[in-house]
């Protein structure tokens, strides 16, 4: 049985992106999946990493205390799926700091050892990556301009997952002049997206 983790951020309920979240979840639903949500904005996660953290961030498995369900969440999970609107160009502070404070040492991937001179991925378990998200911006502007979920959650993040695992992303672009019509085709994509990345094997 696929096991989904949908790392869930925005802070209000009536957005778009919750609609977007809605139809993720049904999807999961329809493909039998079991499902952990995570909603950092509605459990109130602190982004912050702070300096104790910092100072204990190499101490494994020590480092996850502050963070623990987290980490566990992410270790149990083969499908991860971040639904999150992009703003000013970037990931939301709120979810950055999930990536901060939950993608340690020996969770998210191992340290130089003796043996190792280099970072190793530790998170070949996960064989789907799903993202997706809303963008003020249009198409070319946020590429150039260089899109997130592109670069830090599928290529960044992507590393640390098992080799040639499906992904997928969708995004709507210019959002703040959207039409019914264009979020309703942006709930249909994503409908679409979702049943492509559970149609893979891994």
């Amino acid at each position: 049985m696929t096991r989904a983790l949908v790392i869930y951020c925005h802070p209000r309920e009536g957005s778009f992106t919750a609609a977007v979240r809605d139809v993720v979840l049904r999807r999961l639903a329809a493909a039998g999946a079991e499902v952990r949500l995570t909603d950092l904005y509605a459990e109130g996660f602190d982004p912050v990493l702070t300096g104790a953290e910092l100072e204990r961030y190499l101490d494994a498995p020590a480092n996850r205390a502050p963070v623990d369900r987290h980490c566990a969440d992410l270790l149990w999970c083969d499908t991860l799926i971040f639904v999150y609107p992009t703003w000013w160009y970037g990931l939301p502070a709120m979810l950055k700091g999930w990536l901060d404070r939950v993608l340690l040492p020996d969770v998210a991937f191992l340290m130089p050892d003796a043996r190792n001179d280099g970072i190793r991925p530790n998170l070949r378990h996960i064989h789907r990556l799903g993202v997706f998200t809303t963008c003020g911006a249009s198409w070319w502007v946020t590429l150039i301009v260089g899109a997130p979920g592109q670069r830090t959650i599928r290529r960044g993040l992507g590393l640390l997952c098992r080799p040639r695992h499906r992904s997928v992303l969708a995004a709507h672009y210019r959002m703040d002049s959207s039409t019914p019509e264009s979020r309703q085709q942006h709930l249909d994509r994503v409908a679409a997206r979702m049943d492509r990345l559970l149609r893979s094997a891994g």
